[in-house]
Protein backbone atom coordinates (compact mmCIF):
# COMPACT_ATOMS: atom_id res chain seq x y z
CA UNK A 1 0.00 0.00 0.00
CA UNK A 2 0.97 3.64 -0.65
CA UNK A 3 0.65 4.24 2.57
CA UNK A 4 3.24 1.72 3.93
CA UNK A 5 6.17 4.13 1.89
CA UNK A 6 5.93 7.06 4.13
CA UNK A 7 4.65 5.22 7.09
CA UNK A 8 7.24 7.65 9.51
CA UNK A 9 4.68 10.73 7.84
CA UNK A 10 1.25 9.46 8.83
CA UNK A 11 1.31 10.37 12.49
CA UNK A 12 2.86 12.78 14.40
CA UNK A 13 2.63 13.33 18.21
CA UNK A 14 2.90 17.47 18.67
CA UNK A 15 4.73 18.50 22.11
CA UNK A 16 1.98 19.13 24.39
CA UNK A 17 1.31 15.79 23.75
CA UNK A 18 4.93 14.56 24.06
CA UNK A 19 4.97 15.96 27.24
CA UNK A 20 2.79 14.35 29.18
CA UNK A 21 4.61 11.13 28.15
CA UNK A 22 2.86 10.24 25.26
CA UNK A 23 4.07 7.57 22.74
CA UNK A 24 2.47 5.57 20.07
CA UNK A 25 3.32 2.36 17.44
CA UNK A 26 1.44 2.16 14.60
CA UNK A 27 0.75 0.81 11.43
CA UNK A 28 -1.55 0.12 8.06
CA UNK A 29 -3.29 -3.05 7.42
CA UNK A 30 -5.85 -4.35 4.65
CA UNK A 31 -7.71 -6.93 3.33
CA UNK A 32 -5.94 -8.71 0.72
CA UNK A 33 -8.13 -11.58 0.39
CA UNK A 34 -11.66 -12.48 0.84
CA UNK A 35 -11.91 -15.55 3.90
CA UNK A 36 -14.77 -17.69 3.93
CA UNK A 37 -15.44 -17.57 7.02
CA UNK A 38 -17.24 -20.73 8.20
CA UNK A 39 -16.95 -20.30 11.94
CA UNK A 40 -15.22 -17.48 14.56
CA UNK A 41 -11.90 -17.65 13.23
CA UNK A 42 -10.30 -16.81 16.62
CA UNK A 43 -11.92 -19.19 18.55
CA UNK A 44 -8.11 -20.80 19.52
CA UNK A 45 -6.99 -17.49 20.21
CA UNK A 46 -9.30 -16.57 22.54
CA UNK A 47 -9.61 -19.97 24.52
CA UNK A 48 -5.83 -19.58 24.69
CA UNK A 49 -5.68 -16.05 26.12
CA UNK A 50 -8.30 -17.35 28.51
CA UNK A 51 -5.63 -19.72 29.75
CA UNK A 52 -2.90 -16.96 29.74
CA UNK A 53 -4.78 -15.01 31.34
CA UNK A 54 -5.91 -17.00 34.77
CA UNK A 55 -2.70 -18.84 34.89
CA UNK A 56 -0.81 -14.55 35.19
CA UNK A 57 -3.09 -12.56 36.94
CA UNK A 58 -5.97 -12.42 39.53
CA UNK A 59 -9.06 -10.03 39.90
CA UNK A 60 -7.64 -9.47 42.97
CA UNK A 61 -4.10 -8.93 42.09
CA UNK A 62 -4.55 -6.73 38.41
CA UNK A 63 -4.37 -3.17 40.23
CA UNK A 64 -0.57 -4.10 40.84
CA UNK A 65 0.72 -5.45 37.72
CA UNK A 66 3.27 -1.89 36.81
CA UNK A 67 2.10 -1.90 33.39
CA UNK A 68 -1.87 -1.65 34.64
CA UNK A 69 -0.27 0.49 36.84
CA UNK A 70 1.04 2.79 34.36
CA UNK A 71 -1.80 3.60 32.66
CA UNK A 72 -3.90 3.96 36.26
CA UNK A 73 -0.75 6.74 36.78
CA UNK A 74 -1.49 8.31 33.52
CA UNK A 75 -5.51 7.85 34.02
CA UNK A 76 -4.95 10.18 37.06
CA UNK A 77 -2.36 12.33 35.21
CA UNK A 78 -5.33 13.38 32.40
CA UNK A 79 -7.96 13.84 35.31
CA UNK A 80 -9.84 10.73 35.13
CA UNK A 81 -10.52 8.14 37.70
CA UNK A 82 -9.22 5.06 37.21
CA UNK A 83 -11.35 2.98 39.79
CA UNK A 84 -14.55 4.67 37.68
CA UNK A 85 -13.19 4.16 34.41
CA UNK A 86 -11.04 1.80 33.73
CA UNK A 87 -8.12 1.86 31.02
CA UNK A 88 -9.70 -0.29 27.82
CA UNK A 89 -6.97 -3.11 28.57
CA UNK A 90 -7.77 -3.77 32.12
CA UNK A 91 -10.99 -3.58 31.36
CA UNK A 92 -10.27 -6.38 28.99
CA UNK A 93 -8.66 -8.45 30.80
CA UNK A 94 -10.83 -8.45 33.99
CA UNK A 95 -13.71 -9.68 31.63
CA UNK A 96 -11.21 -12.44 30.93
CA UNK A 97 -10.27 -13.54 34.26
CA UNK A 98 -14.18 -13.57 35.16
CA UNK A 99 -15.00 -16.35 31.93
CA UNK A 100 -15.84 -14.14 28.66
CA UNK A 101 -14.40 -12.08 26.31
CA UNK A 102 -15.97 -9.84 23.78
CA UNK A 103 -16.70 -11.15 19.96
CA UNK A 104 -17.46 -7.68 17.72
CA UNK A 105 -16.14 -8.67 14.40
CA UNK A 106 -12.61 -9.88 13.72
CA UNK A 107 -10.59 -6.81 12.74
CA UNK A 108 -11.54 -5.63 16.52
CA UNK A 109 -11.47 -9.01 18.16
CA UNK A 110 -7.55 -8.77 16.77
CA UNK A 111 -6.92 -5.68 18.30
CA UNK A 112 -9.06 -6.67 21.98
CA UNK A 113 -6.59 -9.71 21.80
CA UNK A 114 -3.92 -8.43 21.12
CA UNK A 115 -4.75 -5.61 23.88
CA UNK A 116 -5.62 -8.32 26.35
CA UNK A 117 -2.47 -10.14 26.14
CA UNK A 118 0.23 -6.97 25.91
CA UNK A 119 -1.79 -4.77 28.48
CA UNK A 120 -1.58 -1.80 25.87
CA UNK A 121 -4.47 0.27 24.80
CA UNK A 122 -5.18 -0.60 20.95
CA UNK A 123 -7.07 1.60 18.55
CA UNK A 124 -8.19 0.44 15.06
CA UNK A 125 -9.47 3.19 12.23
CA UNK A 126 -11.08 2.83 9.34
CA UNK A 127 -9.01 4.60 6.45
CA UNK A 128 -12.19 5.47 4.65
CA UNK A 129 -13.27 7.52 7.11
CA UNK A 130 -10.17 8.67 8.48
CA UNK A 131 -7.72 10.90 6.35
CA UNK A 132 -4.32 11.30 7.06
CA UNK A 133 -2.19 12.61 8.36
CA UNK A 134 -2.78 12.15 11.88
CA UNK A 135 -1.94 13.83 14.95
CA UNK A 136 -1.79 13.27 18.67
CA UNK A 137 -2.48 16.83 20.39
CA UNK A 138 -3.88 18.30 23.25
CA UNK A 139 -7.21 19.25 23.16
CA UNK A 140 -7.52 23.47 22.41
CA UNK A 141 -11.39 23.60 24.26
CA UNK A 142 -14.63 23.09 21.59
CA UNK A 143 -13.48 20.23 19.49
CA UNK A 144 -16.53 18.22 18.54
CA UNK A 145 -15.85 14.06 19.57
CA UNK A 146 -18.91 11.44 19.11
CA UNK A 147 -17.94 8.52 20.63
CA UNK A 148 -18.96 4.75 20.18
CA UNK A 149 -22.29 4.21 22.20
CA UNK A 150 -22.77 8.01 23.32
CA UNK A 151 -23.68 11.34 22.18
CA UNK A 152 -21.78 14.45 20.88
CA UNK A 153 -19.61 16.22 23.52
CA UNK A 154 -17.78 19.42 23.12
CA UNK A 155 -14.17 18.82 24.72
CA UNK A 156 -12.89 21.21 27.66
CA UNK A 157 -9.17 22.35 27.31
CA UNK A 158 -6.42 20.09 28.04
CA UNK A 159 -7.65 16.95 26.72
CA UNK A 160 -5.38 14.03 25.13
CA UNK A 161 -6.51 13.58 21.51
CA UNK A 162 -5.54 11.78 17.99
CA UNK A 163 -7.42 13.83 14.69
CA UNK A 164 -7.49 13.54 11.26
CA UNK A 165 -6.36 15.59 8.75
CA UNK A 166 -9.95 17.06 8.33
CA UNK A 167 -9.82 17.83 12.50
CA UNK A 168 -12.20 14.64 13.12
CA UNK A 169 -11.04 13.52 16.71
CA UNK A 170 -10.82 9.62 16.29
CA UNK A 171 -10.31 8.98 19.66
CA UNK A 172 -9.69 10.22 23.06
CA UNK A 173 -5.95 9.19 24.45
CA UNK A 174 -6.32 6.13 25.01
CA UNK A 175 -9.48 5.02 25.97
CA UNK A 176 -12.39 6.42 23.81
CA UNK A 177 -13.00 5.97 20.53
CA UNK A 178 -15.11 8.27 17.97
CA UNK A 179 -17.88 6.22 16.08
CA UNK A 180 -17.16 8.47 12.81
CA UNK A 181 -13.65 6.18 12.04
CA UNK A 182 -14.68 3.31 13.91
CA UNK A 183 -14.18 -0.32 11.97
CA UNK A 184 -17.53 -1.50 10.59
CA UNK A 185 -18.72 -4.13 8.03
CA UNK A 186 -16.72 -3.81 4.83
CA UNK A 187 -13.96 -1.97 6.17
CA UNK A 188 -10.83 -2.75 4.11
CA UNK A 189 -7.98 -0.71 5.60
CA UNK A 190 -7.14 0.49 8.85
CA UNK A 191 -4.90 2.37 10.89
CA UNK A 192 -3.53 0.16 14.13
CA UNK A 193 -2.50 2.11 16.58
CA UNK A 194 -0.95 0.66 20.42
CA UNK A 195 -1.18 3.92 22.81
CA UNK A 196 2.03 4.62 25.23
CA UNK A 197 2.43 6.15 28.11
CA UNK A 198 5.22 6.49 30.45
CA UNK A 199 6.86 3.57 32.50
CA UNK A 200 5.59 1.19 29.44
CA UNK A 201 8.17 -0.58 27.55
CA UNK A 202 8.63 1.05 24.08
CA UNK A 203 9.04 -2.61 22.88
CA UNK A 204 5.85 -4.16 24.59
CA UNK A 205 3.59 -1.37 22.88
CA UNK A 206 5.52 -2.34 19.34
CA UNK A 207 4.69 -5.84 19.88
CA UNK A 208 0.85 -5.34 20.62
CA UNK A 209 0.41 -3.93 16.90
CA UNK A 210 2.78 -6.97 15.29
CA UNK A 211 0.33 -8.78 17.29
CA UNK A 212 -2.87 -7.39 15.99
CA UNK A 213 -1.18 -7.32 12.22
CA UNK A 214 0.01 -10.74 12.67
CA UNK A 215 -3.96 -11.90 13.92
CA UNK A 216 -5.64 -10.12 11.10
CA UNK A 217 -3.03 -11.79 8.15
CA UNK A 218 -4.90 -15.02 9.54
CA UNK A 219 -7.97 -13.59 7.86
CA UNK A 220 -6.69 -12.63 4.47
CA UNK A 221 -5.35 -9.31 5.41
CA UNK A 222 -1.87 -7.96 4.78
CA UNK A 223 0.15 -4.96 6.10
CA UNK A 224 2.87 -3.36 6.34
CA UNK A 225 5.39 -5.65 7.40
CA UNK A 226 6.89 -2.95 9.76
CA UNK A 227 5.65 -0.97 12.90
CA UNK A 228 6.92 2.94 13.25
CA UNK A 229 7.29 3.84 16.90
CA UNK A 230 6.86 7.76 17.80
Amino acid sequence: MNLCKELNTVLSIDSDAKNIGIFVAYTISWLEKEVSLASYPFEDEVKNLLEFLKSRYSLEGLKTDPVVRAYRDFFWRIGIDPTKTRPASEALVRRGLRGSFPRINPVVDAGNIASAYTMVPIGIYDLAYAKPPFKITVSRGGEVFRPIGGGEEKLGKGVPILVDSGGVVMHIYPHRDSVETMVREGTKEVLVVGAGVPNVDEALVRKAVEMVAKLLEKIGWGWCGAVELK
